[in-house]
């Protein structure tokens, strides 16, 4: 990267606000993640998720999730999770 180069930003989002943003109904993301609106919604609503779940979910909007751990000013990307 050079000296001018920068990152890009990060949004801080929930899941209904990512969906949003992405321009997708509860209901075009049920049907792309092959489960029912009201499982999307759930989700939605949950402060507590699997792993697999939000995969699913984030692969359902044509994305890719990715999980890193911070340590203070190193960040570990986590494979196999």
């Amino acid at each position: 990267m050079s000296c001018g180069a920068r990152q890009p930003a990060t949004l801080e989002l929930n899941l209904r606000a990512m969906r949003e943003l992405i321009g997708k109904t509860q209901a075009d993301l049920a049907e792309e993640a092959k489960t029912s609106q009201g499982e999307i919604s759930e989700a939605e609503r949950r402060k507590d998720h699997l792993v697999s779940t939000l995969r699913r979910y984030v692969k359902a909007l044509g994305g890719e999730l990715e999980v890193i751990a911070r340590f203070g000013d190193r960040s570990v990307k986590l494979h196999g999770v």
